[in-house]
């Protein structure tokens, strides 16, 4: 998977930038993962549904490691009873190995280089008498016993770190690629709670005092952490004896910044434990989320640990702390299963010998007008990327009645599933209004975007409208990845609307039902829907004699703009 993200030439950004800104105004409670929720580090979670009864089988094969000569590669076999292997071996399409002469049941995997095998999987590993290399591009592997065939498993084209296996409760002809390692974990609904509902970058006290307020256990979760108010939250919390722990992505669009280096290394030298994922044992394209578990509270929210975001100095964003056992436990899960896989490195071990970007910190200044509330929640669902987010989403926008509201960065395409749920409950009847980013690097595509939409609701008469939002100086951008469905059942959390985000990144999101949450975030759309009537070209004009420091400002900044893109190919 890449990491990498193109970046338009310096010149033509900045000339499009002055061009641009000439116009622009100035459940059940959960303690732990259920089976098939925790990490599988081969096969564990997605064979769940393949019972462990009747003959020997294949359940994965792990043909591509990130590793010189594949080392470490090996083929998963479930025995369901005690089976002496005397007589077994294994063969591919140009050899064939014996397995050891002792007694297994249950899972085992089956390697020609058990020592490496072993740092990838939890299974007993077996050591094969003599070499069988799985080849990249596909063939067929054989389980057999005396000559005879018992189970056989084709693969074709083996994408890196990932095996292929059958996919939960499936048959013979459900078998999928997945990374390995990646969960399973399923979206569970919390009993009624209570919970405080904010804005950003209206309400920058609430996340920070969520982690001043911790006693027992704060676990932290970012793309990136910058902001030296959560810093300094999170070393208190560790000098007054709470648990804290950290992790953030190894490699965000643009780099591993300077500033943030230096926030790792103090907290580190305070005694907080700091982790970055996402190297050659990488799960996912990126680590995205923006969670904090502070004891029996979960706090989700749409932006980063960065002034820009948490500090209020820029994004339009939206936040929530669920006050709820069980939610605080699911997703302390989801970090758990993050932080405490082979993935997961410590930062000082990671940065030795690292080189870092520049950047600057944002510090706009901005109103205050809609006040965090505390509001009672009927339920609350955790949603987690890649494992449920995108059908549940789907489900959540196909059962709309009345109306729905979308506040998003952008849409990666016209075809992208919740899309395509939106304008179908558009084609029923729902009132539908989407408000997208008018950053100027995502501008041109959203505007097209909102053109398309409203062509298509204006020829096939739907109660649809799409708009760009226009700030009025009340937030630098919209970052929020917000939803809200028939005013009564709102999405808080970090993904994008696109297949990356979706499919690729690791993602957290929690959807809130209940009539006092859902119309505090509606409230809060429509104050933002109002302001864009008409779109970011009316109101009052920059000053002309403002241009020139802003290209030149445009020119500083190209290297580091679209770091919080959209993840999408």
């Amino acid at each position: 998977m890449s990491r990498s993200s193109s970046v338009p030439p310096v010149v033509g950004l900045a000339l499009a930038v002055v061009m641009a800104l000439s116009a622009v105004p100035a459940v059940t409670p959960a303690t732990a993962p259920a089976p098939g929720n925790s990490p599988a580090d081969d096969d564990s979670a997605s064979a769940a549904g393949v019972g462990d009864t009747g003959s020997p089988d294949i359940v994965a094969v792990y043909p591509n490691p990130a590793a010189d000569r594949d080392a470490g590669e090996f083929v998963v076999a479930r025995f369901p009873n005690a089976t002496n292997l005397s007589g077994w071996s294994l063969a591919d399409d140009d050899a064939t190995a014996r397995l050891p002469n002792t007694t297994v049941s249950g899972r085992v995997a089956i390697s020609s280089d058990p020592t490496a095998a072993r740092n990838r999987t939890d299974h007993r590993v077996l050591g094969l008498g003599s070499d069988l290399s799985l080849a990249n591009t596909g063939e067929t592997v054989r389980l057999t016993s005396d000559g005879a065939v018992t189970a056989t498993v084709t693969y074709k084209n083996a994408p890196e770190a990932e095996r292929w296996h059958r996919s939960e409760g499936g048959g013979e002809a459900d078998w999928q690629w997945t990374p390995l390692g990646a969960t399973d974990f399923e979206a569970v609904r919390s009993e009624p709670a209570q919970a405080r509902a904010f804005v950003l970058p209206d309400a920058p006290g609430a996340p920070i005092e969520t982690l001043r307020t911790a006693d027992r256990r704060l676990l932290v979760a970012g793309y990136t952490f910058t902001s030296s108010r959560a810093a300094d939250a999170l070393a208190s919390a560790a000098d007054r004896g709470v648990a804290v722990r950290l992790l953030v992505d190894a490699g965000p669009v643009g780099g591993l910044t300077r500033r943030e280096a230096n926030v790792l290394d103090s907290l580190v030298a305070r005694g907080v434990e700091v982790r970055v994922l996402g190297h050659s044992l990488a799960r996912y394209e990126f680590h995205h989320p923006k969670y904090a578990v502070a004891d029996d509270r979960a706090l989700v929210l749409t932006e980063n640990w960065k002034p820009a975001g948490t500090g209020g100095h820029g994004s339009r964003g939206w936040g929530v702390v669920v006050r709820d056992e069980g939610t605080a436990d699911r997703l302390a899960a989801v970090f758990r299963a993050d932080a405490d896989w082979r993935g997961a490195t410590p930062w000082d071990e990671f940065s030795r010998g690292e080189s870092f970007e520049t950047a600057n910190a944002s510090d706009g200044r901005y109103p205050s007008k809609l006040a965090p509330e505390n509001v009672s929640v009927d339920s609350a669902e955790l949603l987690v990327a890649p494992d449920n987010a995108e059908s549940n989403l789907v489900a959540l926008l196909d059962s709309a009645n009345e109306s729905i509201r979308v506040q998003q960065v952008g849409i990666g395409s016209r075809s992208f599933p919740p899309l395509r749920a939106t304008l179908r409950a558009a084609r029923r009847g729902v009132e539908v209004r989407i408000l997208l980013s008018s950053a100027w690097y995502a501008e041109e595509e959203n505007r097209a975007l909102v053109e398309w939409l409203n062509d298509r609701a204006e020829r096939e008469n739907l109660p649809l409208e799409a708009r760009l939002a226009n700030p009025r100086g009340r937030y630098e951008k919209i970052h929020a990845k917000g939803v809200v469905v028939d005013g009564d059942a709102a999405v808080v959390g970090s993904l994008n609307w696109n297949n990356n985000s979706a499919r690729d990144n690791r993602e957290v999101a929690v959807v809130l039902r209940g009539r006092e949450v859902g119309s505090y975030y509606a409230d809060a759309f429509d104050a933002d829907w109002r302001a864009s009537q008409g779109g970011p070209d009316d109101g009052n004009r920059i000053p002309v004699g403002l241009l020139v420091a802003v290209a030149v400002g445009a020119l500083a900044a190209i290297a580091f703009a679209k770091r919080e893109v959209a993840f999408e190919n």
